[in-house]
């Protein structure tokens, strides 16, 4: 490869690596030019080395694992150009190329920067400025036919040339470098069952490449293309009405849920996209989905083909169950026999036999990962193999790259690897949680603490835009959504655990605390304040009980329910009947469920606060002023007060009470039911005996 001078530099508009995040960006943010996370782009260039003083040639490529569409400089690798070429002289065949990854880390320049991956010898070894790999559906549509070559020729001619499939890695360097120098005309290649690879003397000139390429191709599909490709559609297989098969969704999610997390916990993702439900819908769906797909970054995250309902939506819904559970078993056992077939006693164990997409025809796709944007993602890159397919079968025959391969990749050392470098996850991570009363105070902190030890969470109000605002806090809707919810209306509680359902998947850990406080007298207290303290914390702790353990029972993968009560369900105090006889009303509800609800897993536990004044939804509504009032201090002292009373003279806060619902669903605490835990800094009178 020639050397490079800082002339050829010096033409681009930027420098090297502000010309390339942009580049990147702007083909990333378009789901038509490549996937989540998926392909990878670089530049060459010429920097000052702060060692010698003098001109180093160097690489910038996108580093393992990091996304285009969000990518930053940080999420680059930088290498010296001429150590990485001189790898080509030490190369020991490939057979032994998964050694070069190593060898990268040698070439690098500088301090920091992402993890070199492995497509970074495609990107050092081409003779341009600047190299584009993508997987672009339309380039994989091409590059999975069965005459991918002879469509690849008559689409573009010689301006593009076709490479046989080959395993990502530094011999797929070496050949497309040859091809490049071989096809001096040339604006990029196709890439045989994986994608496309575009080059180009400036950034500007490598982009147009890479959308000349992907575009032409679209252009060719919608051409030369038959009209229905996946066949026609199945009678009695149509989509039902959006209102009918969300609700039938929600009915399905919970145990397709507990299936797919038959080997480890996972959160799912429900689409009811058009092109999912057209796929489902048509007589070639059974056929292609068998097949499975093709691109590596698809079936890493996809697995290597889905598990797919064969019975029509208006089929009754004990007989989906039934049929459900029956395919999943047969996908377990298929899956178990696809590692054996090509597992060698190098191989890492089989990682699990579960399904990571599941598609309901006339319903939609069910998609599954250890958190919330993994299953989304998963769902978007079996999206992409959808028009991938499209694409092949209209213009030949789909042909993904055999099994053999995918299960090379799949169980990949350097995959492996990957995967043993990610973080240890958090403790709660893929278990869903539902709060009530969380858009202030206690229920706030509640479902802050949660997220932010890993779950899925459901801000549950009966103040939409308190609840909402709380979701904001917490993230985007891959970490909590929010829902209006009444607990005392059967109905609305119902929704709202559809809702979560469909977001989520399921529901693993109930939270309730939702409530108000209402401070008078005996012969105060009137039939309505009585009704109305009981309709909201007895009868809507039993709503929402009541609910969370149908879904948790469908799931059948065990759950918490955790109730924040009070000091005062065991404390008698005056001027308080309607609270604490409510509040007494929900510590036994603790005892009878976890009794009744052990034997499905499912534990439920109680937290008795008292005093938490600072950041207290009840407290700022009228019950400060009432607890003030009894006590005879001014009302900004009550939390002074409240502390002095106890043993350890400490004000209790919202946190307090999270850390202590932490506690019981964290993981620690596993063995325990049936217990209440004072978090109150120590009132003597409100022990438990």
């Amino acid at each position: 490869m020639g050397r490079m001078t800082s002339k050829a530099v010096a033409t681009e508009t930027d420098s090297p690596v502000v010309a390339l995040i942009a580049r990147s960006n702007r083909l990333g943010s378009d789901p038509r030019n490549t996937n989540y996370a998926g392909g990878n782009t670089s530049a060459k260039g010429i920097a000052i080395d702060p060692v010698t003083g003098t001109p180093v040639e160097l690489l910038w490529v996108k580093g393992s694992g990091g996304d285009l569409g969000t990518l930053t400089e940080a999420g680059l690798a930088v290498l010296r150009l001429d150590r990485l070429r001189s790898l080509i002289d030490v190369y020991p065949g490939v057979d032994r190329e998964d050694e070069m990854v190593a060898a990268f880390d040698y070439c690098l320049h500088g301090r920091g920067g992402a993890a070199p991956s492995i497509d970074t010898a495609m990107h050092g070894l081409v003779e341009a400025l600047h190299v584009d790999h993508l997987h672009a559906d339309s380039g994989i549509a091409l590059a999975t036919a069965a005459d991918g070559e002879a469509l690849t020729r008559r689409c573009f001619g010689d301006r593009v040339a076709w490479v046989d499939w080959r395993r990502p890695g530094f011999q797929l360097g070496l050949d497309i470098a040859e091809i490049r120098r071989a096809h001096p005309d040339a604006i990029g290649v196709i890439l045989g069952g994986h994608g496309i690879t575009a080059w180009g003397e400036t950034s500007e000139a490598c982009e147009g490449h890479s959308l000349d390429i992907i575009r032409t191709a679209e252009r060719y599909i919608v051409e030369h293309g038959r009209a229905e490709p996946f066949g026609a559609p199945i009678a009695g297989f149509e989509p039902l009405p959006q209102a009918e098969r969300r609700e039938r969704a929600a009915a399905l999610l919970p145990l397709i849920r507990g299936l797919a997390s038959t080997d480890r916990p996972q959160v799912g993702h429900y689409d009811d996209s058009e092109v999912v439900l057209d796929f489902i819908g048509r007589a070639g769906h059974p056929r292609l989905a068998a097949l499975g797909t093709s691109c590596p970054d698809h079936f890493l995250r996809t697995k290597v083909r889905p598990m797919v309902l064969d019975l029509p939506p208006t089929a009754p819904l004990e007989d989906v169950v039934a049929r459900l559970r029956s395919i999943h078993e047969g996908y377990r056992d298929a899956y178990r026999a696809y590692y054996e077939r090509h597992a060698t006693p190098d191989s890492p164990p089989m990682r699990g036999a579960d399904p990571a997409i599941v598609l309901v025809p006339g319903v939609g796709m069910f998609s599954f990962g250890a958190n919330k944007q993994t299953a989304r993602v998963a769902g978007e890159f079996y999206l992409n193999a959808i028009n991938v397919m499209r694409g092949a079968e209209a213009l030949s025959t789909y042909t993904p790259i055999a099994e053999s391969e995918k299960f090379r990749i799949e169980y990949w050392a350097l995959e492996e690897a990957k995967l043993r470098r990610m973080p240890k996850p958090k403790p709660l991570v893929a278990r869903v949680a539902f709060v009530t009363g969380a858009g202030s105070g206690i229920g706030k902190a509640i479902a802050h603490r949660l997220a932010a030890e890993g779950a899925c969470v459901v801000v549950a109000d009966i103040d939409a835009a308190s609840a909402e605002e709380v979701a904001r806090e917490l993230g985007g809707t891959d970490t909590a959504i929010s829902v209006v919810a009444d607990v005392t209306d059967e109905a609305q509680v119902a929704e709202a655990f559809r809702a979560a359902v469909l977001a989520f998947g399921g529901v693993d850990l109930v939270v309730n605390n939702a409530g108000l406080s209402i401070s008078k007298p005996l012969l105060e207290t009137t039939v309505h304040d009585w009704d109305l303290q009981h309709d909201v914390m007895a009868r809507g702790s039993f709503l929402v009980s009541r609910e969370a353990a149908r879904i948790m029972i469908e799931q059948g993968i065990g759950g918490d329910l955790v109730y924040i009560v009070s000091k005062n369900a065991f404390f008698a105090g005056p001027n308080n009947v309607a609270y604490g006889a409510s509040k007494a009303d929900q510590a036994h509800q603790v005892r009878l469920l976890a009794a009744e609800l052990g034997g499905y897993g499912i534990r439920v536990n109680g937290v008795n606060p008292d005093g938490v004044v600072r950041g207290s939804g009840i407290f700022a509504k009228g019950w400060g002023a009432d607890r003030a009032r009894t006590y005879g201090i001014p009302e900004d002292k009550l939390g002074e007060f409240y502390a002095q009373r106890t043993l350890l003279k400490r004000e209790v806060l919202p946190e307090h009470v999270a850390a202590a619902v932490f506690a019981l669903t964290g993981g620690d605490l596993s063995q325990t039911t049936g217990l209440h835990i004072p978090v109150d800094a120590g009132v003597a009178a409100a022990f438990l005996r």
